[in-house]
């Protein structure tokens, strides 16, 4: 059969699926495509080197089990390796491995040294001469693991940092991607790993650049005529974080010429750090070569915080800045900016701001008429949380109760308030409001809308509960 090799390779697939994560079978191997079967030898080709070098490191022992069990105690593995030399011409080199033995590394060819003198490259940062070692790293060093706030929303992204910091170019998380909306702290984390990685290991040389940058210095080296310098520089880092990759789209040169620098640091074990506000899936205007490599390693997100997250990133910021906030302004920042970080820090300083220029105390009411100024529109909306809060605070009732399902009558008076006025002051939909609210669905939902509706009609005191929430509520 012509196609035996991919029919015992399927079967091979099916029992190391069951063997490795999700995660790990979709990154080491879906990628592989077997190319051959002769003499009991099956052959497979990999992306790169580095690639076979990880399976080798990694998966030695299972991979002779599948192969053992489809092709008999005889059977043998060849890796047929594509090194990449251009963007046009990939030339597959064969590895044989006759017993599967991990020794046979030594004799197989690393890629290609780049036959350049470091003293004679450009630095395209600085100016023409200076060598690797004297290269800036371009990190910030406020933005360290110690001020970043670990929720559930960064934790995966956190941890796959952290561990990329403690072995850059030698885990699975190569490159690392770091994905996520406005102001959730790609750009922090992708520092933070840098400074640890300068930390723990002085000699590697780290550098940050934002994508744009990236891009610009290459147009000058084309001007120039620079651009083998160009290229030789980046080659020369032993980490290196581009942030916003996303901005490489619809580049055509500058996403070429960065596919040989990522192939070259790839291919040596350096470590790559980006970051881009959404997955590889959802890139547009980007290569497919690149973004298959983009997919190599791990691909992490950073989701909008909770509220514990937000109130805890600005009590960090406070105490970071040796300053105390009235309890209730502290949660209404966390509760009325749920969306963006960046924003929720940017309005504390403008709180802060105002109240020492114009020597006022810093109130809830100030709070209010700073987030008014401060927040786009679209996020200025009141959050079904800071609803609930208000209301339980109001009642004096724990929020954990409102969302129980208890019957008291009490507690079922201030859940159906909230989700009156959830309804009318924010844009979530009736499912979701119930969802906040114990996941109630629509239909309770409804019902405690009508019900809040007849009551202030008909009964005064609860009419003078709805206004004096309504008031709470609104901000002036």
């Amino acid at each position: 059969m012509s196609n035996t090799h991919a029919v015992i390779w399927d079967s091979c697939l099916k029992v190391i699926k069951d063997n490795v994560s999700l995660q790990a079978f979709k990154t080491w191997f879906e990628p592989i495509i077997p190319v051959r079967l002769e003499d009991n030898v099956l052959t497979i080709q990999v992306p790169s080197h580095f690639f076979y070098e990880w399976l080798e490191e990694n998966y030695i022992t299972l991979l002779k089990k599948v192969i053992r069990k489809e092709l008999g105690a005889e059977g043998r593995l060849e890796y047929s390796i594509i090194m990449e030399n251009n963007s046009t011409n990939t030339t597959p080199y064969t590895v044989k491995l006759p017993a599967l033995n991990k020794k046979s590394l030594k004799n197989v060819p690393v890629s290609m040294p780049l036959n350049v003198d470091e003293k004679q490259i450009r630095n395209p940062f600085i100016i023409p001469g200076l060598k690797k070692v004297n290269v800036e790293s371009n990190l910030n060093p406020s933005y360290s693991f110690e001020n970043f706030v670990e929720g559930d929303c960064n934790r995966l992204a956190r941890a796959s940092g952290y561990a990329v910091a403690n072995k850059p170019g030698g885990t699975a998380f190569n490159p690392l991607l770091i994905y996520g909306g406005v102001g959730l702290g790609k750009t922090h984390l992708a520092h933070a790993i840098g400074i640890e990685i300068k930390n723990q290991f002085p000699n590697k040389t780290v550098l940050y650049v934002g994508s744009e940058k990236f891009a610009h210095q290459f147009i000058d080296a084309l001007k120039n005529q620079t651009s083998n310098d160009f290229i030789h520089f980046y080659q020369m880092i032993d980490v290196l974080i581009i942030d916003d990759v996303q901005f490489f789209a619809g580049k055509e040169k500058t996403q070429d010429v960065f596919f040989h620098i990522f192939n070259h640091l790839h291919q040596n074990g350096k470590q790559i750090i980006l970051t881009s506000d959404k997955p590889p899936v959802e890139m547009q205007g980007m290569e497919q070569r690149l973004l298959s490599r983009f997919k190599w390693g791990l691909s992490a997100d950073l989701g909008t915080p909770d509220l514990e997250t937000r109130i805890a990133i600005l009590e960090k910021k406070m105490y970071g800045n040796g300053i105390e906030l009235p309890k209730d302004v502290v949660e209404y920042l966390a509760y009325s900016i749920n969306t963006n970080v960046r924003e929720m820090e940017g309005a504390l300083n403008t709180l802060l701001a105002q109240a020492s220029l114009n020597k006022k105390a810093i109130t809830l009411e100030l709070a209010k008429q700073m987030v008014d100024k401060f927040v786009k529109n679209t996020a200025r909306e009141v959050s079904i949380e800071y609803i609930q809060k208000i209301v339980c605070d109001y009642f004096d009732l724990p929020i954990e109760m409102l969302k129980s399902k208890t019957r008291k009558r009490e507690v079922v008076q201030a859940r159906q308030i909230s989700m009156y006025f959830s309804k009318k002051m924010t844009k979530s939909s009736l499912a979701n409001i119930g969802a906040h609210c114990g996941g109630k669905d629509h239909a309770t939902v409804l019902h405690a809308c009508r019900t809040v509706v007849n009551l202030s009609e008909t009964d005064k005191q609860f009419r003078s509960y709805l206004e004096d929430l309504e008031k709470k509520l609104t901000i002036q």
